[in-house]
């Protein structure tokens, strides 16, 4: 039994540290709405914190989940961040997608006070986080990983170790680039296909069942076809992400053409109101401009 802290209980947050109470360690939960975290202590049984200060004193190990980079700065480094009740020898791993440059120059200063730091985005959204199958992109120490596996292991199928302070972040914003240009191509294939007279349930078919098969497809499409876009990963963050790549690369002097594509698209979907929804909500502003919903209640059997 280990003395736990995590911060940030929103969507992924909350049951990746229900997960942690559940395997039954000593977890101490704070959030920026202290009312959410008093309600999550109460209904798991955990303690609450009123900073984020006071969860580093209570805590060896201390995870947050945040929605940015300034978010996770204020957690860790603000007035009354992690970094103001972490004992030497303490370790901070932070599950949020921010900027890795940003990151390694939290661990630097994390490391001016003894305190161990990992980088450890996730993905797997929120079916991912109730399952306690999200996959970790994990950057820092070896040792320190070794120490936090079983730890992840209560919240995650699979780990990746990907080397130094930084590339847990790299990886994850890789990934979040595949996985946004994917909902692209996506939408505009099924509205260009669906305005052609192709069902697009026929045409979903078609592409689980070719070299265009994807994990996205195969997870997103018929909440598509139903309208469902109720959200596991929302726009507004898959923006950002991108954003974080675009970023990343101007650093590095990478290109990324078509990745600037996606990410004014999605802006354009924050702009139309559909920021909130989730990521396969984005369909809709190629909708609206063809005039063409991409819906459907036809089963398919191959012929």
């Amino acid at each position: 039994m280990a003395d736990v802290g995590f911060l940030g209980l929103g969507i992924m947050g909350a049951p990746m540290a229900a997960h942690l109470v559940a395997a039954g360690h000593n977890v101490t939960v704070w959030s920026h709405n202290l009312e959410k975290a008093a309600r999550f202590a109460r209904e798991h049984g955990c303690t609450l914190a009123q900073t984020p200060a006071e969860v580093a004193r209570r805590s060896h190990t201390s995870f947050l989940c945040v929605g940015d980079t300034a978010m996770s700065r204020e957690v860790i480094l603000g007035e009354q961040g992690l970094i103001h009740g972490a004992a030497r020898g303490s370790l901070i791993a932070d599950c949020s997608t921010i900027s890795p440059l940003a990151s390694k120059e939290i661990g630097a200063q994390l490391a001016a006070k003894g305190i161990r730091f990992l980088d450890a985005p996730c993905t797997g959204s929120k079916p991912g986080a109730e399952a306690g199958t999200l996959s970790f992109m994990i950057g820092g120490d070896r040792a320190a990983f070794d120490e936090t596996r079983p730890l992840f292991e209560t919240m995650g199928k699979a780990l990746y170790y990907c080397g130094e302070q930084g590339m847990g972040l790299h990886a994850k914003v890789t990934q979040n680039l595949v996985l946004g240009n994917i909902l692209q191509a996506f939408n505009e294939g099924l509205v260009l296909s669906t305005k052609g007279g192709v069902d697009p349930r026929v045409m979903i078919e078609i592409l689980n069942n070719t070299g265009a098969r994807s994990g996205y497809v195969a997870s997103k499409a018929d909440s598509v076809l139903k309208g469902d876009f109720s959200t596991t990963f929302s726009v507004r963050w898959m923006e950002k992400d991108l954003g974080l790549a675009v970023e990343v690369a101007s650093e590095l002097g990478v290109p990324l053409f078509t990745t600037s594509a996606s990410q004014q698209q999605l802006r354009t979907a924050i702009a139309m109101g559909f920021g909130e929804d989730d990521i396969s909500g984005s369909i809709r502003v190629l909708e609206d401009i063809a005039s063409c919903q991409v819906r459907s209640t036809q089963d398919t059997t191959p012929v």
